[in-house]
């Protein structure tokens, strides 16, 4: 159970759906089956509808979506659905982007969603521990991260430098939180020839943040400056990441961040905050440049340093690729998936209600 159209372009939705391509080859079958998008919290009027929807399907398990969960939560308790419950969570509870008294009335709601579910799948170490903090078992909570693989690698590199000394890449869509507004500010205190900005990445999340970035944009001082792309596939993301220099995403709450993994997987360092998960996947001066969140006037000097040291981004680059070599591909992830989801519905110890 998820919320709106399953095919949108974000993180969590694009798990879903390769774990749904996978489903096949590990002797299972994913429907999908969604909360109407609209406006919290009416989407929860829609709860009986939905649950007795994915009732009639028979399914061995009920996979919840984090960002359903809240819709779900009060339902749920009143009435144990009649197959076992796994979450499958890629933001905490109470979500995230969201306003204050929101998150406060969500996290309860979020809780009571979990409560009896058998098992807690989570995108990252980081939103394990942050579901845990939120008063959820920590031994129901299982770590299955995206996979680091894109698509094919593209067969011949191409320029996207056009006559700067480095070309920098940004997958994001166009929210708040992703901190495009401070890359493009960063941006545009670097010597004109320094760096060329690849921007890809779904424009219409939030048209008052994209109207911003665009007016930011149109700036003298960005003129010629960055590249906007848009939403793209698959493989020509991949092609992205194949011809950048470096990738850049200054984002200040990520539960995962699927892209730094998917950019260091291609050799590229990776430049952020100290913040979200990035610690997480990369170290300061080893696979990238992680510097204080909001700091332009830094992230301005990790990007010229980046754009004038070639040397240094190769170093940081083959780290990178090292590190990432680690972690699963999505072939491997969805593995992880299916058996974690197999072992929680063998697990006849189960308590029927875990408060």
């Amino acid at each position: 159970m998820t919320l709106g159209d399953p095919r949108r372009l974000t993180g969590g939705y694009l798990y879903h759906l390769r774990m749904a391509a996978a489903a096949p080859r590990h002797g299972a079958r994913i429907v999908f089956v969604s909360f109407p998008a609209r406006p919290f919290p009416l989407p929860a009027l829609a709860a009986p509808r939905v649950l007795a929807r994915a009732r009639r399907l028979g399914a061995h398990a009920i996979l919840l979506d984090s960002i359903a969960a809240a819709f779900a939560g009060p339902w749920l308790a009143a009435r144990s659905p009649a197959s076992p419950l796994i979450g499958v969570l890629h933001q905490p509870p109470g979500g995230i982007d969201h306003s204050r008294p929101r998150t406060r009335l969500q996290q309860p709601l979020d809780r009571l969603a979990y409560r009896d579910a058998r098992l807690l799948i989570a995108a990252s170490d980081l939103l394990a521990d942050q579901v845990a903090a939120a008063g959820v078992d920590r031994e129901r909570i299982r770590v299955v991260p995206p996979g680091r693989d894109v698509a094919a690698t593209p067969a011949e590199r191409g320029d996207l430098r056009s006559g700067r000394r480095a070309a920098f890449l940004c997958v994001a869509n166009w929210i708040p939180r992703k901190g495009i507004l401070e890359l493009l500010e960063a941006l545009a205190r670097l010597p004109p020839d320094a760096a060329i900005l690849h921007v890809a990445g779904d424009e219409g999340s939030d048209p008052a943040y994209a109207a911003r970035v665009r007016r930011r944009l149109a700036s003298p001082d960005l003129a010629g400056r960055a590249v906007v792309h848009g939403a793209l596939s698959r493989e020509r993301v991949a092609a992205l990441y194949a011809a950048a220099d470096a990738f850049v995403l200054p984002a200040l709450r990520e539960p995962y961040g699927t892209v730094w993994g998917e950019a260091m997987a291609f050799a590229l360092p990776v430049v952020g905050w100290r913040a979200g998960n990035l610690p997480y996947l990369a170290d300061h001066g080893r696979e990238g440049l992680l510097l204080p969140p909001g700091d332009i006037e830094a992230l301005a000097r990790a990007l010229e340093l980046l754009a004038t040291d070639s040397s240094l981004r190769e170093r940081l680059g083959e780290a990178a690729a090292r590190r990432a070599s680690a972690r699963p591909t999505w072939e491997q992830s969805a593995a992880l998936f299916f058996a974690a989801i197999r072992g929680a519905l063998e697990d006849t110890s189960a308590p029927e209600s875990r408060r």
